[in-house]
């Protein structure tokens, strides 16, 4: 928007929140007026009946003229009668509604309205309902919470205040109920609330990771969640994985146990591989995953995915991480037999899997001849050429590297024979003989 149409809306919003304070100045003033009029006579019960009656008269109408007048201006053109008078109707239910089931029905239309109209959702969050939402959103009643939380959702959606104002609102101390007594499309839409919730990690609003990432955990680790409601929890801990701050709170809270879990699921595996690749780059994140027995099987079982090459590049990332610097680590990875399925990953995976392999390779390759030094990756031994040991250890090093080639190319040979037996387009067979062949040994 240029700066000639931000000027008149920014004067215009000013001057819409001074008729509105002066507004409330004068219902105020009329309050003290019948308060002191009051106290120099006796009430009857009829007269304080009547006294409360008008001034609740006095308040109702102005806060719907005032309801009416920002609708009004907000939104625009002859096609908005509609959603202008049905959202004056919700908006003054849901704050003066008698009953109970009214503000239900009054937090489903604005929940509508703010879906099928955007200028609805960025209006209706100044007009003090949210805070109600959130109140009804903590309810034990299930009709009522749903409604509040679908309601939430809608202006939630792609608005940065709304979530703002639902985070001040008390949000996430509402949520903090016995997630076991939650059913699961009530647990579904608490989880969709909180990804939206988690995007202001991205921005400069001061979210504090530690309410919300117990009750994410909650979620996911209860035995009735579906992989529907694990999906947009994920999402949820990579939001706040991006904050560097929130690595403390995240480990202390077992997340990295939970994502090492739900990396081996494979519908779950890309988000789960792309929030630990976050996490390992702290310290505390890195110290968490070389302590779990989990570290480096699971890592090394995704490298075999042929079908999910990110999921492959993102576990070569953390394994690079977790391997430099880190001789325990390394041995550990041989040991657990990574250096024939690098290989694989080098012949046959995505340019950026590829290299990521070749690296550990490189790094396996040269611990055989030297230790590791201070600084980055292995650093090669100085031995004279020519000396007995390293003609030796030249000898030895071919052997082993001859084998290993040959292991991954009797590999690659079942592969292709057991793709070519299967049924489906034989021109996939042909690109895969292909590259397969052009790709040079990553020695």
């Amino acid at each position: 928007m240029s700066d000639s149409n931000s000027t008149p809306a920014s004067s215009s919003s000013s001057s819409l929140w001074v008729y509105s304070y002066l507004k409330l100045r004068f219902i105020n003033r009329i309050r003290r007026f019948l308060r002191s009029k009051n106290a120099r006579k006796r009430p009857t019960p009829s007269d304080h009946f009547d006294t409360s009656s008008r001034l609740s008269k006095v308040v109702s109408n102005s806060n719907e003229v005032m309801v009416r007048q920002v609708v009004m201006e907000k939104v625009s053109g002859g096609d908005h009668d509609d959603s202008v008078m049905g959202l004056q109707r919700a908006v003054k239910k849901l704050h003066f509604g008698i009953s109970w089931e009214e503000k239900e029905l009054a937090a489903m239309e604005i929940g509508m309205l703010a879906k099928e109209d955007v200028k609805v959702r960025k209006l209706v969050g100044g007009l003090g309902i949210i805070p109600v939402l959130v109140s009804m959103a903590a309810s034990e009643v299930v009709v009522r919470r749903r409604v509040a939380v679908f309601a939430l959702i809608e202006l939630a959606n792609g608005t940065y205040t709304n979530k703002a104002l639902m985070v001040g609102a008390g949000i996430f101390s509402k949520l903090q109920n016995d997630i076991n007594i939650l059913d699961e499309p009530t647990r579904h839409q608490f989880a969709e609330l909180l990804l939206l919730l988690s995007s202001l990690a991205n921005t400069q609003f001061p979210l504090s990771s530690s309410e919300i990432v117990p009750f994410l955990v909650v979620i996911i680790e209860s035995s009735t969640s579906t992989m529907e409601t694990k999906e947009p929890c994920l999402g949820a801990l990579f939001n706040l994985s991006t904050m560097l701050d929130s690595a403390a709170t995240l480990v202390s809270n077992g997340v990295v146990e939970v994502l090492l879990k739900l990396s081996t699921t494979e519908a779950l595996s890309e988000k789960a591989l792309a929030t630990l690749g976050n996490l390992v780059v702290t310290l505390m994140g890195k110290k968490a995953m070389e302590n779990s027995a989990a570290v480096p099987g699971s890592l090394i079982e995704i490298l075999t995915w042929d079908e999910k090459p990110k999921c492959q590049e993102l576990s070569c990332y953390i394994l690079m991480i977790l391997a430099h610097q880190s001789s325990d680590q390394r041995e550990k990875m041989a040991k657990s037999g990574i250096v024939p399925i690098l290989l694989e990953v080098a012949l046959l995976g995505s340019s950026l899997a590829q290299k990521r392999a070749l690296k550990l390779l490189q790094w396996f390759k040269d611990e055989r001849q030297a230790k590791m030094g201070p600084h980055s990756g292995p650093q090669t031994a100085r031995v004279a050429i020519g000396s007995p040991l390293n003609q030796r250890e030249a000898q030895q090093g071919k052997k082993v590297m001859n084998n290993l080639v040959k292991q991954s190319l009797y590999k690659n040979m079942e592969m292709i024979t057991r793709r070519a037996s299967a049924p489906g387009d034989s021109s996939n067979l042909k690109a895969l003989i292909i590259s397969t062949s052009s790709k040079s040994l990553p020695y």
